[in-house]
């Protein structure tokens, strides 16, 4: 009888060390933007090893979706590549704040069999290609800023997000500037009518159809590009210069770019700078201004601090950019904005 009773007693010790472990584990569900989900799911992996009580789970599912779900209230935070708007930051019930997390770059690949080395892309036969007035890979739009290439007459297929997309909005925004006539058709957004192409679910998507397509050109993140070893051509920038997507004109963009606002919503696409590539972007996270958790909070507010500091070393292995010195300082200020 007695052993019994001190297995109970075990029994109820074990139960109640079990319920005080589980209760001290935190998780946070965060969903969106699908161009930094790479270094995202670094991050997370690597603060749960020193924290090992924190799960963060993250949906790469696209801007478009992180939005939508952060203001139907069904994740702890969200991330975007293009700034939420005026009109949806009305619709959260507390203000949302933004957070720069990396620099990246939208480039535009292609599958182009037969064709060795960069092709060089001028505004206007990007916005030409997108509008679907250069359909084919031989029209001078094209090889006037590739001479000596044998461009085929082959018609080009245009592929685009089919899902909300910040890596869609990056490309329009830098297209909008560019290109008047895509401004007025078209314009920018994480969602746009589309006037030609195939569509394709995330980065990911999009890779895949480019992969699968011959005669195909579409925009992907730079480190999709990287990791699918797919071609990416240069552009040409404000500065009349073809630029190479990389860690360097990535940066040089940023540096080009105008102070940043207290919102840090801001576009730097298109930016003045020789080195600049011309199709750049910070991509943000998107925190509640308050949490009814407190440890959820703290938690939040401990991984940003973290991802700003000791979290960019990560960065440039994957193809990302630091975060500029002047924007981090800027951030750990606006940290204590979250309540």
């Amino acid at each position: 009888m007695r052993r019994v009773k001190v297995f109970a007693v075990l029994g109820a010790l074990l139960a109640v060390a079990t319920f005080a472990t589980a209760a001290g584990q935190i998780l946070l569900n965060a969903a969106g933007a699908t161009f930094p989900y790479p270094i995202y799911s670094k991050w997370f992996d690597i603060y749960h090893q020193s924290h090992g009580n924190v799960q963060i789970n993250y949906q790469s599912i696209g801007s478009g979706g992180g939005i939508r779900q952060l203001l139907d209230k069904t994740v702890d935070f969200g991330a975007s590549d293009g700034p939420m708007n005026d009109d949806q930051l009305k619709q959260a019930s507390i203000p949302i704040l933004h957070f720069p997390t990396v620099l990246g770059a939208a480039v535009p690949s292609y599958n182009l069999p037969g064709i060795q080395g960069e092709l060089n892309f001028t505004p206007e036969a990007l916005a030409g290609i997108f509008l679907g007035k250069v359909a084919t890979w031989n029209d001078p739009a094209i090889a006037s800023a590739n001479p000596g290439v044998k461009l085929p007459k082959d018609d080009i297929v245009v592929v685009h997000r089919s899902d909300g997309s910040g890596t869609t909005y990056i490309w329009t925004d830098y297209l909008s500037k560019v290109s008047p006539e895509w401004e007025k058709k078209a314009g920018k957004g994480t969602s746009v009518n589309w006037p030609v192409g195939l569509g394709g679910k995330g980065n990911e998507g999009v890779s895949a159809l480019i992969q699968q397509t011959p005669g195909s050109i579409g925009y992907i993140e730079l480190i999709f590009a990287v990791q699918n070893k797919l071609p990416y051509g240069k552009v040409k920038n404000s500065s009349g210069a073809f630029i190479k997507a990389d860690l360097v004109s990535v940066s040089a963009a940023a540096a080009a770019a105008k102070s940043m606002p207290d919102d840090f919503r801001v576009s730097i696409t298109n930016p003045a700078g020789k080195d600049a590539y011309p199709i750049s972007s910070f991509t943000w996270l998107l925190i509640p201004s308050k949490f009814s958790d407190p440890t959820k909070r703290d938690t939040v507010k401990d991984f940003l601090k973290w991802m700003m500091t000791d979290g960019q070393q990560y960065c440039e292995p994957l193809a990302y950019a630091k975060l500029p010195k002047e924007v981090v300082v800027k951030e750990m200020k606006a940290i204590a904005q979250i309540q």
